[in-house]
């Protein structure tokens, strides 16, 4: 099977120009147009989608019902996808990575999505935790704690939420001290934290000026901090509606010491760090949405052409048929949405307002076509037996982490008016 790597570099030994060698995102990116993306893959991205689409059929998929029952972190998928490329793609390639596109990396989570989310999120929690480093990281912490994840089959974790801090970052209650050496003393405790039971190491948020007229922009550093280090604990895995493959853990840091040259993009930059690292993340969530969005489609539509009431199948029925066209409909433009997301930064220009369209619309997509799929199946669609009562499950988180679908909504609004001011 070619992995993700492998696609990478040989988009990079058959690139005849010098733009296409700048950080590979030119060779993967969207074509465009002057009226804005154009949305045919190139061979290369089509590449990159098969071997997504093959890996999510044939690992995911035939275990994803085991990995939901259990609640098991999917440790076997997730070594078999390291070994494709699959869960370091945001990392350069000079780290040991991929070095894959926005969009490359888009395509990829929403096929993984497709064959099971929670499964997808094991994965993907990788670049959550990595966009910090990728972002504003120095090329020390990249060489060490980026090629860790390239070298070894391990995982990262964002620690950003808190019992009183979810969506607004900036209520953040953890606190980093300098000690006499200059290294930082950090106490705090993180809820609802992806990968938290196993992960090697943590970026983690914490206020470091304890001012609280402090702008928020200077307030708060970004830390990477080891996963054995003392005095950090790991708490009980959450048992949770859906995506119950994911790891999802509170952790708590009790006089943890973190070294001074683990501060990220340095000191009181926390708060921006952390913007830009969701800027990153957002529409790999929304392409992720969009995934099982599509999934729930496909089993409806199948469903629905099996499936028989008054002598014909129920697909020949006018509310069925509305059902499907509502999905369809809803799957298509969310997929542009992200498209435009990642367009917005293969331009250069700072896709926050793009991103969080795409994260709001997509995950109201899912929800909406998980709930409709459950409808088209009737009774069936309600029980276990049957994919689509977990799509509902699963589909619910996205209006929930990577910034609440109401937050979403502020930051488009904040961004709306400030364009028209």
């Amino acid at each position: 099977m070619k992995t993700l790597n492998g696609i990478v570099r040989h988009i990079l030994r058959s690139s005849k120009t010098s733009s296409q060698l700048l950080n590979v995102s030119r060779a993967q990116s969207l074509s465009t147009s002057p009226n804005g993306p154009w949305y045919d893959l190139s061979e290369e991205q089509q590449s990159i989608k098969e071997l997504a689409d093959k890996f999510a059929r044939e690992e995911i998929i035939p275990k994803a019902a085991h990995h939901d029952q259990t609640g098991e972190w999917p440790k076997e998928i997730f070594d078999k996808a390291w070994e494709l490329g699959l869960a370091n793609g945001m990392v350069p390639i000079e780290y040991g990575g991929s070095g894959a596109s926005l969009f490359a990396r888009c395509l990829i989570s929403e096929s993984l999505a497709y064959g099971c989310s929670g499964i997808a999120t094991a994965i993907d929690g990788n670049g959550l935790g990595q966009a910090p480093i990728v972002h504003s990281g120095n090329h020390q912490q990249k060489k060490e704690y980026l090629g860790r994840c390239t070298s070894e089959k391990i995982s990262a974790a964002y620690a950003i939420t808190e019992p009183g801090a979810g969506s607004d970052v900036a209520g953040v209650k953890t606190k980093a001290e300098k000690n006499a050496d200059g290294d930082w003393i950090l106490n705090g405790e993180k809820v609802w934290i992806t990968n938290c039971g196993v992960a090697n190491w943590f970026f983690v948020l914490a206020r470091t000026d304890p001012n609280p007229k402090a702008k928020k922009s200077e307030a708060f550093t970004g830390f990477i901090v080891e996963g054995d280090s003392p005095g950090l604990t790991r708490g009980r895995k959450e048992q949770m509606m859906g995506q119950r493959a994911s790891d999802t853990r509170g952790v708590t840091f009790e006089n943890v010491i973190v070294p001074k040259q683990n501060v990220v993009g340095g000191e009181g930059r926390g708060f921006l760090v952390t913007m830009g690292a969701f800027d990153l993340t957002r529409a790999p969530l929304a392409s992720a949405a969009v995934g099982i969005a599509q999934r729930a489609l496909d089993e409806a539509t199948r469903y629905s052409l099996e499936r028989k009431t008054f002598g014909v199948p129920i697909v020949s029925h006018q509310a069925v048929q509305f059902l499907l066209a509502d999905m369809t409909i809803g799957i298509e433009t969310a997929r542009m949405a992200y498209m435009r997301a990642v367009w917005e930064m293969e331009q250069g220009r700072a896709n926050t307002y793009w991103a969080s369209i795409a994260k709001t619309y997509a995950a109201d997509v899912a929800n909406k076509s998980a709930t409709d799929a459950v409808q088209i199946f009737g009774g069936a669609g309600f029980n276990t037996e049957y994919p689509v009562e977990k799509l509902l499950r699963d589909a619910k988180i996205y209006q929930i982490y990577g910034g609440t679908t109401q937050i979403q909504k502020m930051i488009v609004a904040r961004e709306h008016i400030n364009r028209v001011r």
